[in-house]
């Protein structure tokens, strides 16, 4: 299975790339924070960086979460990340999916075309049957991504996430391993 596109391609962020994801965040930190928990100054350092990755790959090597970096294809730039955590095995099967997208590439399709690999992965890499995403009611264009991955819309979860200090409602999004298939033939 490919882990890219004709223009961008997802690996798991490493130890090295801590700069890289610390200068997207600085970047981004204004535009981020309205769809963001509200985090301490620690986080937006190298060392905070160097801890969040270090978690992730903590987390993925139990099968708990995994964290990818999105990459331009034809640069090699850092342009977003993309995880799927809250990993549940057994009867379960499924994750939850979180995305951001630089700014500055936002509408050349890099979150689509994420959200597609992901989802790949997530099933036939790592077995999983279905993915979920939350997305803020007032967040169109996040929602539009999802829809046009082929994600369906399941409901609204009232006060679902604290974000930027308040407890948003999210709309919730699903697809499972069959509605993949579905979209492949």
């Amino acid at each position: 299975m490919s882990n890219s596109s004709h223009s961008i391609c997802l690996r798991s962020l490493e130890a090295e790339d801590a700069a890289l994801l610390l200068d997207l965040r600085m970047r981004n930190r204004d535009f981020f924070q309205p769809f963001e928990p509200i985090r301490d100054d620690l986080h937006f350092t190298l060392e905070g960086q160097k801890v969040e990755i270090a978690n992730s790959l903590r987390e993925a090597a139990e099968d708990k979460a995994y964290v990818y970096g999105v990459f331009a294809v034809d640069t090699d730039e850092l342009v977003g990340r993309i995880a799927l955590t809250g990993i549940a095995r057994g009867p379960a099967q499924h994750a939850n999916m979180g995305y951001f997208i630089d700014q500055r590439h936002n509408g050349k399709g890099y979150a689509t075309e994420s959200v597609s690999l992901c989802v790949r992965k997530a099933f036939e890499e790592l077995g999983l049957h279905r993915v979920q995403a939350g997305v803020m009611p007032m967040n169109g264009r996040s929602m539009r991504v999802l829809e046009k991955a082929g994600f369906r819309q399941e409901g609204l979860a009232q006060r679902y996430i604290r974000i930027n200090g308040v407890w948003e409602d999210h709309v919730l999004f699903a697809m499972t391993v069959e509605e993949l298939r579905g979209l492949k033939s």
